[in-house]
Order: structure tokens, then sequence, then C-alpha cells
């Protein structure tokens, strides 16, 4: 009898070591990649929460570290522990699984467009068979109830004729500029608002390189200055003394995407909202209170600059101020972008469904 059967879920196994580094790599993001500190932190959660075990201790987990090479002496002889690249990429994937862990790595690594044509991924959109058509693209449940209806079910018989087939979707390659505010004012009041905008960079990093590895990706931070970091210093990254020069944020990402020979280019940012610092004739013009219209002014006119050169712009603002949202909702009707008012927890769902949702076009 073909059926399901049911029964109780079951935890797969963890060893002392994978469990220990699931909250370890955790830990170093909110430490900004600070090996004693996470392991400090680690400590103090293991006397809460007993997280070894009798016959391995953190002691045993630091050397297995080591032995794995996720951890090395700084300088031979230093006693200052580091971490290394294997861990700043576990760490990505752990925000990767964290954030889009419903994801499957495509055949190609492009994006689907809305337009149709060849590529590796069946749309929804189906047509006659056509002379050229791969097998692949036949879709038989549609082509077998075509035969019944014309040919009737007492002798099948399937013809060219009663064939269907699903279109497939185009692939394009994206350029993204992903903009992350580090200016004071994201870990105000409390609220940690930059291990949530670390997290879905790391993931946005690694998805790029495991789904999407035609793609380019670059990343911009941006407090009283703007300038570029790699993938691999996103781990450290922490909120400064700054004040939040958005304008030079913009000229930076439009720089970056101006190099790039993408026909598709976006920009991504991650913010508070509120733009309180500009640059001119090399000196800093700022203002933290409320919204000041020169800083603002220029803002709208670099996104319509954006919008002329067919470079949307995704606001992700991560405060609830209503007047601070009044501000995005103008930056983004200058741009024809998007904006999301998004929960710091729902942050990685909004970024990643804008962005499958932005490579998306038809072919007529």
């Amino acid at each position: 009898m073909i059926g399901f059967r049911f029964s109780n879920y079951n935890q797969p196994h963890q060893t002392p070591f994978e469990k220990l580094f699931e909250v370890f790599k955790q830990l170093l993001t909110y430490t900004n990649g600070d090996f004693n500190e996470a392991i400090s932190w680690l400590t103090e959660l293991d006397k809460e929460y007993k997280l070894t075990e009798p016959d391995y201790g953190i002691g045993d987990f630091i050397q297995e570290l080591k032995d794995r090479g996720y951890i090395r002496d700084e300088q031979p002889g230093s006693g200052n522990i580091v971490i290394t690249a294997k861990t700043e990429q576990a760490i990505r994937q752990q925000a990767l699984e964290k954030i889009f862990g419903k994801l499957k790595k495509g055949k190609s690594g492009n994006h689907a467009t809305k337009y149709t044509g060849s590529g590796d991924e069946m749309s929804s959109d189906a047509r006659p068979f056509q002379f050229g058509d791969s097998l692949e693209q036949i879709s038989m449940l549609e082509s077998m109830k075509n035969a019944q209806i014309n040919n009737g079910i007492n002798d099948f018989l399937i013809t060219e004729s009663d064939l269907e087939v699903n279109e497939k979707e185009h692939k394009t390659q994206t350029s993204t500029v992903l903009m992350i505010d580090i200016s004071h004012s994201m870990i105000l009041y409390g609220e940690d608002r930059i291990t949530p905008a670390k997290n879905v960079a790391m993931a946005l990093a690694e998805l790029i390189k495991r789904k999407y590895s035609k793609d380019t990706l670059d990343i911009i931070v941006f407090g009283d200055d703007a300038w570029q970091i790699e993938i691999k210093d996103l781990p450290y990254l922490q909120v400064g003394p700054y004040h939040t020069n958005t304008v030079a944020g913009l000229e930076l990402a439009m720089d970056l995407l101006r190099r790039r020979k993408n026909a598709n280019k976006q920009i991504f940012m991650i913010t508070d909202g509120k733009p309180t610092c500009l640059k001119e004739h090399g000196q800093y013009y700022k203002n933290s209170f409320g919204l000041d219209k020169k800083i603002i002014n220029k803002c709208l006119t670099l996104a319509q600059s954006c919008r002329r050169l067919k470079i949307p712009i995704t606001t992700f603002m991560v405060a609830s101020d209503p007047y601070l949202q009044q501000f995005v909702h103008d930056f983004t009707e200058a741009n024809n972008g998007k904006a999301f008012y998004t929960s710091l927890q729902g942050l990685g769902d909004y970024i990643f469904e804008d962005f499958e949702r932005n490579k998306k076009r038809n072919f007529k």
C-alpha cells in the first residue's frame, strides 16, 4: 500500500563541538569577531545553561577550534587568538541558513527574469510545442490531458499537436550595492540594529556566492564618510561615533555601479532613516536636530539621479519614527524605488524577497 507514515521527530544528533560551535558563531557576530569576548560570553552561558558535558569542556572546545583551523595565534607566541577565514565563511553560512534557509542552489547561478526565453528554470507560462523545444520543457501532464481530449481514451494516442511546453525563464546578471548605516543611532536607546544588518549582509553575500555566482555584490558602510568593505570584514563591523552621511554612501554606490557592466543594477540601503551629515568643500556639515532641509534636498537629488540612471533603491527602514518614515517615503518617491518599514527580525525576509523580485522582467 502506498501512503504516508508519520512518526515522532527525532532531532539530528550533534556532537558537543557542533552544539557549542553554533552558539559560538552567533556570539562572534555580536562581539564583532572578537574571539576572547565571544569565549567569555560562551563561558557565562555555559554556567547558566549547561552547554558543555562532563567529559567535554570549554578548553576542549578551544583546542578543537585550533585543530580544525577555525582559530589561530595572531602572532606566534603572542597568546592573542583570532578567528580565521574558515570561521568567517562559517559565520556567513550560518547567516544564510538562518535568513534564507529555504533556498536551494540553482543550476547556473543566475537570476530568473520575467522574460521568457532560453534559461534553466521553468515558468508557469505554457504554449504549444514548437520545433527546437527541448524534451525537458514538455509538460507531460498537460500533454496527456490534451491527447485524451483530442484523441479519446480508448486507444491512447499522443501526437505533436497535443504537446504542451512550459516556457523557460530568461536569466540575467545583476550588480548590487548594499549600503549599511553604521552611525551611532544604529545602537541608540538600547536597540541593537547593527547585528541584524550584519547578518543580512553576510547572508546576502553567501547567497550570491552560492546561487548567483555571476552577479556582483559591493558592500558600503556609511557614517561621517562612506567607504567600501570586503565580505570578509563583515563579522568585525561595528557602529562608531558617527553622524549619518547618506549622501556620501549614495555617491560611492553610484560610482561603483557605474563601473559595472551588468545591465541590471540596484542599491539596497539598511538605515534608521535619518541623514544628518554631508561634506562640502572638504568640510563636514552636520545637524542632528530634526531633518535638515539642506541635507534632505541633496539626498533627494541623488535619488532622482539614480532614477534617471535606472538604478532602483530599496530602503530598509529599521526605525519607527513617523517623521523619519515620511523622509523615506519622499526619498523612495523621488527614486521610484521601494521602501520597507520592517522589524529587525523580519529584515532578512524582506531583503531576500525583494532581491529575487527585482530580477524579473518578461520578454514579449
